[in-house]
């Protein structure tokens, strides 16, 4: 199946008790989403997972498996806490090594800032033989080892390495959209949404119902990578919602 057909996908693993806790309102699956979606890189599953080892491993080792790329954020700063590196090569079976060039920039960005301590070249650790991703902002690099990726978990940086990134990876077929927006209760066009979708396959359609003006009403999303059938099932969807007595809202509510 040439490239342009197939779809990739990708696994993100938000790493931190901070998350879990609530003290810490993550803001990077929406990026790390919205970013994948524009590589053409379909965001298939997110685990939040805590500052624990042995789950760091399990949750690596199980979404590499099943997915083309994986993305990690969270764990990988100068603290005794942060042990994403660890896992992640326990995980891949190799050693942590202390990466040269991760090490000649974190001296370089630290030289005015008081110095490479200890605690600051555990940002140069990475597992043995992966590669850097270069990080603008604050000069710790992200680590890279095969289709895994990991990333900082402060959002900004994230973004910064996410950028670094673009262009980079190998994609698929685009996932193309169109939305319709209907002044109606979700209940009522549940059979119709089943059975157009049933009858377009490689189309997808999701309801997502909201209340306002003192009425209920929901915006249908189609999805399919097919052009064509994503317009035959856009008809269809307009026509059963016509045939309804429904009146309807392209590009939706």
């Amino acid at each position: 199946m040439p490239a342009t057909e197939r779809i990739f996908t990708a696994a993100l693993i938000v790493i931190g008790d901070e998350i879990l806790s609530g003290r810490t309102h993550d803001k990077n699956i929406a990026q790390v989403a919205s970013w994948l979606q524009v590589q053409n890189i379909r965001l298939k599953e997110v685990r939040v997972v805590a500052d624990d080892p042995p789950a760091i491993v399990a949750a690596v080792n199980a979404l590499r498996a099943t997915n083309d790329y994986l993305f990690t954020t969270g764990g990988i700063g100068p603290t005794h806490d942060d042990i994403t590196v660890d896992a992640v090569a326990t995980a891949l079976g190799v050693a942590v090594v202390v990466h040269p060039e991760a090490r000649a920039i974190l001296e370089a960005y630290y030289a005015t800032r008081g110095g490479l301590n200890d605690a600051r070249l555990r940002m140069a650790r990475v597992p043995e033989g992966a590669d850097l991703i270069p990080n603008r902002m604050s000069g710790a690099p992200g680590i890279k080892f095969g289709n895994i990726f990991l990333m900082a978990g402060v959002p900004t940086i994230a973004a910064q390495m996410l950028d670094a990134l673009t262009g980079t990876l190998e994609g698929g077929a685009p996932l193309l959209s169109e939305t319709v927006g209907c002044w109606v209760a979700e209940s009522e066009v549940a059979d119709l949404l089943r059975e157009v979708e049933k009858a377009h396959p490689g189309c997808q359609i999701g309801s997502y119902p909201f209340f306002r003006e003192g009425r209920t009403g929901a915006n249908f999303v189609i999805r399919s990578t097919d052009a064509e059938a994503l317009a035959s099932c856009l008809a269809a969807l307009g026509n059963g919602l016509h045939a309804m007595g429904k009146d309807f809202a392209s590009g939706g509510i």
